[in-house]
């Protein structure tokens, strides 16, 4: 059976034989019909999507691009150099960073036996002026020297771990210059080129991942209720012949309304609200991110026969 794409979901029931039998008069007993006997569907819009969506990356400093390494169509791992902006800049704040710490560690080497000296003067002179063998003044001021050399050790070596942090810094500013892929997947809409001047932020390309493709669909607000995690769904390609592109299940129903972004119907309102449906699909599919669909549901919770269904979705102007 094929059905006419719809603007937004609903019941496709035939009701046509329980309405001819309704009209032969109660002298005559009509069996049930197979509409009556089998599960009714529901058809909703869908895009195919992917988890995440495509990934947009960009360079997180302002520079110049100094080697694009990958082609548009290129299939990349996770963790692949992409693009590498020009590091001279970062590479000097590097050196300059190696420096200072050299610097520091240097002071550290020279207060540390400073320290050790004074300390030891210190107490020679104290264990003098306690024997009366010598100035108790002499003695304080040796423990105060002490005391000064034990603070600008203290100091040199707060001017190492300042040093260090200077260079993890740098080599992280380094680190950043080189654009790797977040995750595994296919390289989209590169627009980088050597000697490109690129500002911090600006899109260079995309990578669409290589998980496994999804279905968004928009389900009315009446309907709602009807679908649930786990029913099966079948999707079919939104292009009049509605071929079978392959099967999934109902992941998760969104808990808000948003406008319907996937209506086309002229007399449909344009502000109509949809709840976005996820649907997984069991196994990979003659499918693309983006591409339009419909989505067939087979729900176990619907009325079974045509006139409950009517008097349940009876719309209120009838």
């Amino acid at each position: 059976m094929r059905f006419t794409a719809p603007a937004r979901l609903f019941w496709l029931p035939t009701l046509l034989p329980a309405l001819l039998a309704g009209c032969q008069g109660s002298h005559t007993s009509t069996p049930p019909t197979m509409e009556e006997q089998s599960p009714q569907l529901l058809v909703a819009r869908g895009r195919v999507d992917v988890e995440g969506g495509p990934h947009a990356l960009s360079l997180a400093t302002d520079g110049v691009v100094s080697a694009v390494d990958v082609k548009e169509g290129d299939r990349v791992r996770k963790g692949q150099v992409l693009v590498t902006e020009d590091s001279t800049a970062a590479r000097l704040d590097e050196d300059l960073a190696k420096a200072h710490l050299a610097q520091a560690e240097a002071q550290v080497r020279l207060w540390s036996p400073r320290l050790a000296s004074a300390r030891l003067h210190a107490a020679r002179l104290a264990e003098a002026a306690r024997l009366d063998a010598g100035d108790r003044q002499t003695a304080d001021d040796a423990h105060a020297a002490a005391a000064e050399t034990s603070a600008e050790l203290a100091n040199a070596r707060a001017g190492v771990d300042i040093a260090r942090a200077d260079m993890e810094r740098a080599r992280y500013r380094l680190a950043q210059q080189d654009l790797r892929a977040p995750v595994d997947g296919d390289v989209l809409g590169l627009t980088a080129w050597v000697g490109m001047h690129v500002q911090q932020g600006a899109t260079l390309l995309t990578v669409l991942p290589s998980f496994a493709r999804i279905v968004r669909a928009e389900l009315s607000p009446e309907v709602v209720d009807a679908i649930a995690p786990g029913t099966t769904a079948q999707i079919l390609s939104d292009d009049g012949r509605q071929s079978v592109l392959g099967t999934g299940q109902v992941r998760r129903i969104g808990g808000t309304y948003g406008r319907a972004t996937l209506q086309d119907d002229p007399l449909q309102p344009i502000n109509e609200h949809a709840v976005e449906c996820i649907i997984a699909l069991d196994r990979a599919t003659a499918v693309r991110v983006g591409q339009r669909v419909l989505v067939r549901f087979s729900p176990a919770n619907l009325p079974r026969t045509a006139s409950e269904r009517l008097a349940k979705w009876r719309p209120a102007s009838l």
